[in-house]
């Protein structure tokens, strides 16, 4: 018997709905909490508020003449002698800037010409003579858009729980002569740990990592002087010409894939000197240490630290870390959605209703339980929701790639959305079958 074409339309229209209504949704980067696994199809932590800043300072920040990216300071900024900021960043790096501001200084700012060259500023106070201008924003008096102490408690946290994941499998760390060689060969994320005072006797520094991998040398020790042996250079190795590049502002391997994707992370160390004759590529994340920048060679990445020195030609270069960290997630909403009221399906061609449907509130599109899964950085499954909030690791507060949630829980962006959608393509797909059925029901009543 014919149906009619209207009727057969609407029927598969509901089967696309509901196809098209239960389809994963999409992962949204977010803040993690202890370490855990990392996945490219999963949220991720970053370094939180402070991976939108070249400098990152809790405390003092003394320096010249430069910052490519944006500075924020938590305590007293002298740049007597000469200070540009944010000249390298782009409009969309300015807006995710908290207020815009290139440049925050929560305490007193002295010098006489420092510059903004992108975006807002904010100070606390001036000195008297103090100069500060902006080229494309403008510059206030006002409280600091930045909660230094509680950024400083999560970056803390966030270094001693990255220190604690193992060293990759098959990773190494080979020192030969003057030479300090990292091996990693996994895609995703690759973990060294290395004592201070081997690191600081090498005179040159390889790294060799797939591009595209997060790679975090985790360096133990009270303090690390890159000068103690005269560091050099920073070698990463490139792919695709099969050798070592001199990490510098004009040549990085793999276009600076590795170095933007390179954390040096100093979880125990009060003190970082780094040698003025060496460009570090990559980010420097010691919230406890002292940071001495030296009088010449930059830091290809980002610094932050408890405190900030520098003068002459040490500058900090505008590439952003841009890795994604492991961590578990800690969902903010409900393990267990709550019930939905049954749907009932149309009256049968015999008259007589068919047995309600009620979804169940503990499966997924599948009908099976969903039950996440934990890892190791480098897996790929999804992260546990009973993960223990007081051991969480929060990540970022500001960050464009990141949405903060107090005691750094993450805004869940899983299966949630599923079941209503899934309930509702239901529906739809109910109501494309009574009208087959009703056009059967008139087909047989010509006949």
């Amino acid at each position: 018997m014919r149906i009619s074409t209207s009727a057969a339309a609407l029927a598969v229209g509901g089967s696309l709905a509901l196809a098209g209504l239960i389809a994963p949704a999409a992962h949204a980067v977010g803040t993690l909490g202890t370490v855990g696994t990392v996945g490219t199809d999963r949220e991720c932590r970053s370094l939180g508020v402070a991976n939108l800043y070249g400098e990152f300072i809790e405390g003092d920040d003394t320096h010249t003449p430069d910052a490519e990216g944006a500075v924020a300071v938590g305590g007293n900024a002298d740049f007597t002698g000469g200070f540009s900021v944010g000249q390298e960043l782009t409009a969309a790096e300015v807006d995710a800037l908290p207020g815009k501001n290139a440049l925050v200084v929560a305490g007193r700012i002295t010098g006489h010409n420092t510059q903004v060259m992108k975006g807002n500023g904010v100070y606390g106070s001036k000195a008297d003579g103090a100069v500060v201008q902006a080229h494309a924003g403008t510059i206030a008096q006002g409280a600091s858009p930045i909660d230094f102490k509680a950024e400083f408690t999560k970056l803390r946290a966030a270094a001693t729980s990255l220190a604690a994941v193992p060293q990759t499998a098959g990773a190494t760390v080979q020192a030969k002569g003057a030479e300090l060689t990292f091996t990693g060969g996994d895609a995703t994320y690759n973990s060294f740990t290395v004592d201070a005072a081997k690191l600081q006797g090498a005179k040159d520094v390889f790294v060799k990592v797939p591009a595209g991998s997060v790679t975090v040398i985790n360096v133990t020790g009270g303090s690390y002087d890159m000068a103690a042996a005269g560091t050099a250079g920073f070698h990463l190795w490139d792919e695709g010409t099969s050798a070592f590049v001199l990490d510098d502002k004009l040549q990085s391997a793999a276009g600076g894939a590795i170095r933007a994707r390179l954390l040096w992370n100093f979880p125990t160390a009060t003190k970082v000197v780094k040698n003025g004759k060496a460009a570090w590529a990559g980010t420097v994340l010691a919230p406890n240490a002292a940071f001495d920048l030296g009088s010449g060679g930059p830091v290809n990445g980002s610094v932050i630290a408890a405190s900030l020195t520098g003068k002459g030609g040490a500058e900090t270069h505008h590439y952003p870390f841009a890795g994604c960290l492991p961590g578990t997630v800690v969902p903010t909403t409900p393990a267990t959605p709550p019930v939905t009221p049954p749907v009932t399906p149309p009256v049968t061609p015999s008259g007589s209703p068919t047995t309600p449907v009620t979804p169940s509130a503990s499966t997924g599109p599948s009908g099976s339980p969903s039950v996440p899964a934990t890892g190791k950085p480098g897996g790929s499954g999804s992260p546990s929701p009973s993960a223990s909030a007081s051991a969480a690791v929060p990540g970022a507060s500001a960050s464009p790639s990141a949405r903060a949630n107090e005691g750094g829980d993450l805004a869940h962006t899983g299966s949630g959305p599923v079941l209503p959608l899934a309930i509702g393509g239901a529906v739809v797909l109910a109501a494309g079958g009574g009208i087959v059925v009703a056009a059967r029901r008139k087909a047989a009543g010509k006949a």
